[in-house]
């Protein structure tokens, strides 16, 4: 049997130190739950709003990747319908309407817009209704000027367009009062996938941002061992 060793001042055999709780941290308030709960669901809530943009914004992300050629349509009003691929860099020509067009700002944007729908020839169409979106520049809104017969940008579907034109398809009939076919084709004028990166840029920081949130939600969330 090991004995304990015997202390040369007291004579006395040394046991092992029991730990004593310390009567500060005991008088210490148990944290605030309510305030940790709240910041949890405040963490939680910012991570989900992060990803719902991500979401938003994939597609414009995505747009940045295509193929920096633009491929040729031909007439947007002969072409075939399977020619027309979402989300792509594509060139065409085409008469563009002013029935059923709409003019529109945008906040921070010199100049304004016009979306105008495409004219049917009297041979037939696409299967589906196409529009173009045109910057018209400043001061350039007067009788004199006339839409592109070329147009070569980003061509979507309506309702996948995007947030920078949600809302477009009901803005036309706000105005107009026709309804924009289900499925149509929206062609945005100008738009080349290099002017998307600013979409890369802002998933890669909503991704980091809930990336931290959830992070810190896993650390607050963790039980602390004693």
């Amino acid at each position: 049997m090991i004995e304990a060793p015997t202390n040369p001042l007291t004579g006395s055999r040394e046991g092992p130190e029991k730990e004593e709780l310390d009567p500060e941290l005991l008088g210490l308030p148990d944290p605030p739950k309510r305030d940790r709960t709240m910041t949890v669901g405040l963490l939680v809530f910012t991570a989900l709003a992060s990803l719902a943009m991500v979401l938003a914004l994939r597609r414009d992300a995505a747009y940045a990747f295509a193929e920096p050629h633009a491929r040729d349509l031909g007439d947007l009003n002969t072409a075939p319908a399977d020619a027309f691929v979402e989300n792509q860099y594509v060139s065409g020509r085409a008469m563009l309407g002013a029935a059923g067009a709409i003019r529109y700002e945008r906040p921070l944007v010199e100049g304004s817009y016009r979306l105008m729908p495409v004219t049917r020839a009297a041979s037939g169409g696409p299967a589906e209704d196409v529009w173009v979106e045109v910057r018209v520049p400043p001061r350039g809104e007067n009788i004199r000027w006339v839409p592109p017969s070329e147009v070569t940008g980003r061509l979507v579907r309506f309702d996948t367009a995007g947030p920078r034109h949600r809302g477009l398809a009901g803005a036309v009939h706000d105005a107009t009062g026709k309804e924009v076919p289900k499925g149509s084709w929206l062609l945005v004028d100008s738009a080349a996938p290099s002017d998307a990166r600013w979409a890369v840029v802002l998933v890669g920081l909503f991704v980091a941002f809930a990336a931290w949130n959830a992070f810190a939600t896993a650390k607050l969330l963790r039980k602390v061992k004693a």
